[in-house]
């Protein structure tokens, strides 16, 4: 009986060995297309402009990696996008919670992020609560006092209705009985502009985003949208600390591919991410920006997203929010 297995362990041998290189094989033969769905300086663009740098730089793949902006509808023009890339193994994009949170609540926000194909998670944000170096604002219990005492009269800058910016927003709204605008803008760039030139009084904005800004004295952090204090704010509290309590609202950034994307094309993007995340140009990306680095790897991605999909639509339920899906 034993010799009927030797046709069958080298027929085994055969076909895990032709399978091995099949995903080897695959390499882009033109140009990836990085699809983002904010404008440029806006913190995905920022993000993924260093990705491409990164590629670039240290030469680890043989094709240009071209970031492509379609901002409009927050992400439903960048999903729609890729979506409609299926199986394209050339498109790429960078996604946000925002891929997670439009489909909730937009009924024209058809493309979901579980129908591409999920390649990494990178990082996970905090962010800053900030105003101009001369507000009268110190902290943000005196905001939101200020709120309370002139209902819609102060304005808070963001991108769309869903995004981060505005779930904290509506949040603390609801705990605190206070109103206040809330004024979108397409690009991060054009949030900055708005703070700067005094045409709102707060915004919540990326480390990335402002890390400047706020080392050069133009802006003052008053708060940070995290579970603990960052490296280098040691003085700032947290909103738990500055005494709202409401959920933290993790922003994640990563990349998926268009629907349809192979197998082997997967596993190619999946390692190079993986290899961008372990060159030092990136670690130096990731202190400088205050970021959470964790790479997840493909597989544990998609059910990753299930389930921070149902910690989004519980938050979004908290904050009133009329979820559709």
């Amino acid at each position: 009986m034993r010799r009927c297995w030797v046709p069958l362990l080298a027929a085994l041998a055969l076909l895990t060995a032709s399978a091995g290189p099949a995903q080897a094989q695959f390499k882009p033969v033109r140009t990836v297309e990085f699809v983002v769905h904010g404008g440029p300086g806006s913190g995905n663009d920022v993000f993924a402009r260093q990705l491409a740098t990164i590629i670039e730089q240290d030469k680890l793949a043989p094709v240009r990696f071209q970031v492509v902006n379609k901002p409009g509808g927050g992400s439903t023009s960048a999903a729609g996008y890729v979506v409609s890339k299926k199986g394209d193994q050339h498109v790429i994009a960078c996604f946000t919670n925002i891929w997670l949170l439009d489909p909730l609540v937009q009924q024209a926000a058809v493309n979901r992020l579980h129908d591409m194909s999920p390649i990494a998670r990178l990082v996970v944000e905090p962010a800053l609560v900030v105003v101009l170096a001369d507000s009268p604002f110190k902290t943000l219990g005196q905001f939101i006092e200020a709120a309370k005492a002139n209902p819609g009269k102060l304005r808070w800058s963001g991108g769309s209705i869903t995004s981060r910016e505005n779930t904290v927003r509506q949040l603390l709204m609801q705990v605190t009985g206070a109103r206040w605008q809330f004024i979108s803008f397409p690009s991060g760039g054009e949030r900055l502009a708005a703070l700067l030139g005094g045409h709102v009084e707060m915004m919540i904005v990326d480390p990335s985003e402002a890390g400047e800004q706020i080392r050069a004295g133009k802006f003052r952090a008053i708060a940070q949208v995290s579970e603990r204090r960052l490296p280098g704010f040691q003085d700032i509290p947290t909103i738990k600390e500055a005494g709202f309590d409401i959920p933290n609202v993790p922003q994640m950034r990563g990349v998926v591919g268009a629907p349809g994307m192979s197998a082997e094309a997967v596993a190619y993007y999946e390692d190079l991410f993986f290899k961008v995340s372990q060159t030092p140009a990136w670690k130096k990306f990731i202190e400088d920006s205050q970021l959470d680095g964790e790479f997840v790897r493909a597989a544990q991605v998609k059910p990753f997203l299930l389930s921070f999909e149902e910690t989004l639509r519980d938050i979004l339920k908290v904050a009133g929010a009329k979820v559709i899906r």
